[in-house]
């Protein structure tokens, strides 16, 4: 197998691994390339496991780029959410969803790079701990505290509650209309009491400089769009499946926005997430 074929193989699982690291769609494939150029310089035909050198190769590099963003993203303006991740609704999702859930990736954003490696290495991509160990140059025993910590962090993430596909869309599409159509009793039947809302916008564009929790404060927050006549419902919209949970892909005038709904135990929405930020949408802009 050549060098090129070797890689490919392994590109869709580094990719994955490198999404969940950075939360970015945009530097996970800025890792994987920077992996694929130090497999090329490696000699990759000397190297007897390529899948385990090119995990260990990701991994390092993430961990290198959440050290070096760690000082932009305490300077962000507002909540940080994720860059979306867009399937096609007709598609299986390639992943269970509550591994790509913006909740989830908001819980291992709690995480120290390390614990955010162990974790990801060892309970979602089934690595043991030896490998790990090898591949943050630590000890067996310190990966397996560290595995411990991120845990503890992670089960505090609002538990997913699974829905029909169709429940799903009907929630998404309910919301919208009612935005739409400025029906504040309708959106608040959709939303769960403790329902949360949060927008990133980056301070490229307008969104809430915190999370909106409780249904009140979000359909007053909405209230207030409608009344300024800037709610950013009023565009083309398309159904997607987004980081995992059905979502709208919104053609608004000032550009794409993407808002991810979270169903929750009730039938009703738990959360809102929506991101404005252009800098993460120029993937989702050329799709």
């Amino acid at each position: 197998m050549s060098d090129l074929a070797a890689f490919e193989a392994e590109r869709p699982r580094l990719a994955r691994l490198a999404y969940r690291m950075l939360g970015s769609v945009a530097e996970a494939e800025d890792a994987v390339q920077d992996a694929w150029l130090r497999w090329r310089g490696a000699g990759a035909e000397s190297i007897d496991d390529p899948a385990a050198w090119l995990v260990r190769a990701t991994t390092r590099l993430c961990i290198d780029r959440m050290r070096a963003a760690r000082t932009r993203r305490e300077a962000y303006r507002g909540p940080w959410l994720p860059e979306p991740l867009i399937e096609d609704i007709a598609e299986d999702p390639l992943e269970r969803a509550e591994e790509v859930s913006v909740a989830f990736l908001l819980a291992l954003e709690r995480l120290s790079p390390l614990e955010r490696a162990v974790f990801l290495l060892h309970d979602v991509f089934d690595a043991d701990y030896a490998v790990i160990a090898e591949t943050l140059d630590r000890s067996e025993v310190a990966c397996r505290q560290l595995a411990a910590r991120a845990r503890a962090h992670v089960r505090e993430a609002r538990p997913r509650f699974p829905v029909s596909q169709d429940e799903a869309a009907r929630l998404a599409l309910a919301f919208m209309d009612a935005a739409r159509r400025g029906d504040l009793t309708a959106l608040k039947d959709l939303l769960a009491e403790d329902a949360v809302l949060i927008t990133d916008g980056g301070g490229k564009r307008k969104a809430a400089l915190r999370p909106l929790v409780g249904r009140d404060d979000v359909v007053a927050l909405i209230s207030g769009l409608i009344w300024r006549c800037s709610i950013p419902m009023a565009g083309h919209i398309r159904l997607a499946r987004i980081n995992g949970d059905f979502g709208v892909v919104l053609e608004a005038e000032d550009g794409v926005v993407t808002i991810a709904f979270e169903p929750g135990a009730d039938g009703r929405l738990a959360a809102i997430y929506m991101v404005r930020n252009p800098d993460k949408l120029g993937h989702v802009a050329r799709a």
